[in-house]
């Protein structure tokens, strides 16, 4: 039986990209420790729709898409928890019998996906789709809302405290920013999915899901992993606790009493960050 043919050389053939654009891509995914397709789609060089054909025909497998226009079982969805939808990258369609119809947007993550098809005695039938219309799909039937992608820098302030929301709101629409808010940790982590911002500014105490807990469910996901957050304290007591901020991920950390130029200047920074970090060059 012949070898599959690799992803690049697919892309090749079809005109896609180049050979020069896809070597260099192969030798920026090396460095970033990330899949070779979603370095190209984040770098804009492949549409998602192209990513999938190209995977359909690399494994063998169908492609599907209008997720969010499906009818889908509530049980299906209560198998297969939003965050984990979202962390995978798959979405449940349709179940006969012991046969499970399973949109994927990543054929080769197939240990969480082995995983499921055990502990739930199913046999799993894949189904290539873009990582837009699995986020698309979660956000609909899960969240009840549509994904967006944003067309201007956009800013997530979460904080329980209405004024604070407020103040920070005000100061980064006068820099030309879209801002959204969100109260607790837990309607960020939601919000992220559906809205896409740029960067997050989180407080650190927060109901139901602090920063630190939404810092690590979004490490968790692929999509969102590189979405810099910054982290708004007054608790902080050491230089020890503002290490350990800075270990666990954060992108930056802005100490309590703030001032407004402060806030500007590490959030500019932050959407820096994201713009350059897929930077070839």
């Amino acid at each position: 039986m012949p070898e599959a043919k690799r992803l690049g050389e697919i892309l090749v053939e079809q005109g896609t990209i180049s050979p020069k654009t896809r070597d260099r891509v192969l030798h920026r995914s090396r460095i970033l420790g990330r899949r070779f397709g979603s370095v190209l789609e984040d770098l804009e060089l492949v549409t998602g729709k192209e990513l999938a054909v190209a995977l359909a025909i690399q494994f063998g497998y169908k492609t599907v898409a209008n997720l969010a226009n499906m009818k889908v079982e509530r049980k299906l969805l209560e198998m297969i928890p939003a965050e984990v939808a979202m962390q995978h990258l798959i979405f449940p369609l349709k179940q006969v019998g012991d046969r499970l119809a399973l949109a994927m947007a990543d054929p080769t993550n197939r240990r969480p996906v082995n995983n499921f098809a055990a502990d739930h005695n199913l046999e799993i039938v894949p189904m290539l789709t873009t990582k837009q219309e699995i986020r698309a799909a979660i956000s609909h039937h899960y969240l009840g809302t549509v994904a967006k992608r944003p067309i201007r820098e956009t800013v997530l302030v979460v904080d329980d405290d209405r004024l604070i929301r407020a103040m920070l709101t005000e100061t980064l629409n006068n820099e030309g920013c879209r801002v959204i808010t969100a109260k607790d940790g837990m309607e960020a982590f939601r919000t992220v999915i559906a809205e896409s911002p740029h960067v997050v500014v989180a407080d650190m105490v927060m109901p139901k899901l602090d920063a630190f807990g939404l810092l690590n469910a979004l490490k968790n996901i692929p999509e969102t992993s590189f979405i810099p957050v910054i982290l708004i304290t007054g608790n902080m007591k050491s230089e020890e606790e503002e290490v350990k901020a800075f270990d666990k991920g954060f992108f930056d950390v802005i100490i309590k009493p703030f001032n407004q130029a402060s806030i500007r200047a590490r959030v500019k920074r932050a959407f820096h960050f994201y713009d350059h970090q897929y930077r070839l060059f």
